[in-house]
């Protein structure tokens, strides 16, 4: 059987619709110009740990513009039915607060081999983003020890300007179980590579 992975996108979130038109105003700009297209390594799961060995899922949450956890969850639950044991969970920024979020909520009827926090936000806000229905609820480190996850990495880069690396130190605090790997010129791991990650599943 396959190694099951499945990837969680990020997102933005806001504490209110006018919050959002503000951001879509002020900060959202358009350009005419093609962009050209990226690989990221988010796409690229298959070609470095291999199509026959691993069966990645990436569902596509909803409105992840404007996001909201009971919406993510709703989809997220439609996912449930089609994990493995042993499933390896990987959230990316808004990704990783919501996978958190909702295993501090729920218990998985699956047990966890790996879960991978990619510059997650934890309570940061700014003028641009909040973090609407997505806050952690008090105590979340101790529910979240009701799921059975094997292991916990976090990853985060100095260079970060949209997340703080002070999130990521506070998800290890928490969790002082987990893993937290820092690097100096990642900045959000929006790029192509991203072999620290591969290595850990692989391992």
């Amino acid at each position: 059987m396959k190694q099951q992975i499945v990837h969680i996108h990020g997102g933005s979130a806001f504490d209110s619709h006018k919050q959002y038109l503000h951001t879509l105003k002020n900060f959202i700009e358009f350009s005419p110009e093609k962009k050209e297209e990226r690989k990221k390594w988010k796409n690229r799961y298959e070609e470095f740990l291999g199509e026959e060995k691993y069966q990645i899922l990436r569902p596509s949450f909803p409105c992840s513009d404007n996001a909201k956890y009971n919406e993510w969850k709703i989809y997220f639950e439609k996912v449930i039915p089609f994990l493995d044991e042993n499933v390896i969970f990987v959230g990316h920024s808004l990704g990783g607060i919501f996978i958190t979020k909702y295993l501090s909520e729920n218990i998985l009827p699956k047990k966890i081999a790996q879960l991978h926090l990619v510059s997650p936000v934890y309570d940061h806000t700014s003028e641009i983003e909040q973090l609407g229905d997505f806050w952690l609820v008090d105590g979340w480190e101790n529910s979240i020890a009701k799921n059975s996850i094997k292991e916990i990495f976090i990853y985060h880069s100095t260079d970060d300007t949209i997340c703080p690396i002070t999130e990521s130190e506070k998800y290890h605090e928490k969790l002082p179980n987990s893993k937290l790997q820092i690097f100096a010129d990642r900045f959000h791991f929006i790029g192509e590579d991203f072999p620290e990650l591969f290595e850990n599943i692989r391992n």
